[in-house]
């Protein structure tokens, strides 16, 4: 984990820095990052139930002979 402190002049150049270093990282990792914000987002938003889940759907789709 970097634990570098940077100082920044504006919000604007805090934000441009956040949208780069995202950017880097790969797809997985930002999906992964994405999942944790939201799990954490619905547990604070009730806390008495489990974390929502997104709920997995499956589809049949029928392709013609060839």
């Amino acid at each position: 984990m970097d634990t570098t402190v940077r100082i920044f002049k504006s919000k604007a150049e805090m934000k441009a820095e956040e949208l780069r270093y995202w950017q880097s990282r790969p797809a997985h990792e930002r999906m992964e990052a994405v999942s944790s914000l939201t799990h954490a987002a619905y547990a604070m938003k009730d806390p008495e139930t489990d974390v929502r889940r997104l709920q997995s759907v499956a589809v049949c789709l029928q392709r013609p002979q060839r």
